[in-house]
């Protein structure tokens, strides 16, 4: 079975999820998200992977930094 995801940019990620870029890559470095190279060697990031539980192992950087990542009812 084939299941397409949906995919965008950097910046397009960076707006859905209120953070800067270089917090993107570093998201990326540390396999937090998931991504995918295009043929022109753009990187495109899959949507589904942005909303995850935040990590309970790792304290938040400030109160309320990870409000909004979580897909909430």
């Amino acid at each position: 079975m084939l299941v397409e995801r949906k995919t965008v940019s950097i910046p397009r990620a960076c707006e859905l999820v209120g953070v800067s870029r270089r917090t993107i890559y570093n998201w990326i470095a540390s396999s937090k998200v998931q991504y995918v190279r295009t043929a022109g060697g753009s990187v495109r990031i899959f949507v589904d992977t942005l909303w995850r539980e935040p990590d309970t192992t790792t304290p938040p950087e400030a109160p309320g930094a990870l409000e909004g990542l979580s897909r909430g009812a």
